[in-house]
């Protein structure tokens, strides 16, 4: 019986030591490599079992679920034709990456020698792009009491950009009741945006102010711009108010007198002016009937 189980191992063993030689098994030593912008990465593709001796090897890229050639019948195609190789036995490399090169990458092996003649490994390939300067706006001056919005945008760094503000050189928290300095600040930080609003500004809130855009290939920031806050001068208001009025009333005044005194009317006359004939002493006139013409009669004025 132990001989029979002895043996019955050594066939299963057997068995699948034949099989192992007999498939083309790959493996990677990183399936999510990244780099920066300009540098150099290695897409590992590792053939780790194999008996046939010139097994057909292709890479292809895949973006927006369209896939294209990149190593096809020993040569590199496509926009990485110049600027990637093949080490051997399968591994891809890449040099001077650039954003474009942000895709999904998948190493496939042919062997037709092998029981199982085929194998695919898929690699997604992020290169990193450190932020541009980005534009910053920040008014210059605003009234106590009143609200303002600075605003902070960078739309060329990879993976997306996160924002942070600074006042005077120090960090702006994102939540002011975590910080003495900002304890009474009424404002409210996106970093997703970069978008700083203050619902009501302080006189503390005036200062020198920059942004700073960041992912995980770098930052870069923006020059210092002043903000400036002021009071409001309710007096200087007020006196202007009464100012405005006065000058109001003196003109509606003057302009009441001249309608009294006639400098306004009209002294231009339309048409012909007749004078009505003057009745003769004792003399009546009777309009007719027939003719509509006027005769007299005498009367005597005693």
């Amino acid at each position: 019986m132990a001989i029979t189980r002895l043996a019955c191992s050594l066939l299963l063993l057997s068995t699948h030591c034949c099989f192992t030689a007999l498939a083309v098994v790959l493996k990677s030593n990183d399936q999510s490599p990244w780099t920066n912008e300009f540098e150099s990465i290695e897409l590992s593709c590792l053939i780790e079992s194999i008996s046939t001796n010139n097994p057909r090897i292709e890479w292809k890229k895949i973006q927006n679920g369209e896939p294209s050639y990149v190593y096809f019948d020993k040569k590199v195609s496509g926009d990485l034709e110049t600027r990637a190789r093949i080490r051997e036995p399968a591994t891809l490399v890449i040099t001077n990456a650039t954003r474009s090169d942000t895709a999904d990458y998948r190493c496939e092996v042919t062997a037709p020698s092998d029981q199982k003649t085929f194998d695919e490994i898929l690699i997604s390939l992020v290169v990193r792009v450190k932020p541009v300067v980005p534009k910053c706006s920040v008014p210059k001056s605003v009234p106590v009491g009143k609200s303002a919005e600075l605003r902070c945008v960078e739309e060329e760094g990879f993976p997306k950009s996160q924002y942070q503000w600074f006042r005077n050189k120090e960090e702006i928290p994102d939540d002011p009741k975590t910080s003495p300095k900002f304890f009474n600040s009424t404002y409210m930080l996106n970093a997703e945006t970069g978008t700083l609003k203050f619902s009501a500004v302080r006189k503390e809130d005036g200062g020198e102010y920059h942004c700073r855009a960041r992912n995980d290939a770098g930052h870069s920031e923006c020059e210092l711009q002043m903000m400036e806050v002021y009071d409001i001068n309710i007096t200087g208001i007020v006196l202007a108010v009464l100012v405005v009025v006065v000058v109001l009333l003196s003109i509606t005044v003057g302009i009441c007198c001249a309608y009294k005194r006639g400098y306004f009317a009209s002294q231009k006359q339309t048409g012909n002016n007749y004078k009505v004939p003057a009745k003769g002493d004792g003399v009546d006139y009777v309009r007719t009937e027939d003719e509509g013409d006027f005769r007299h009669k005498s009367s005597f004025v005693i």
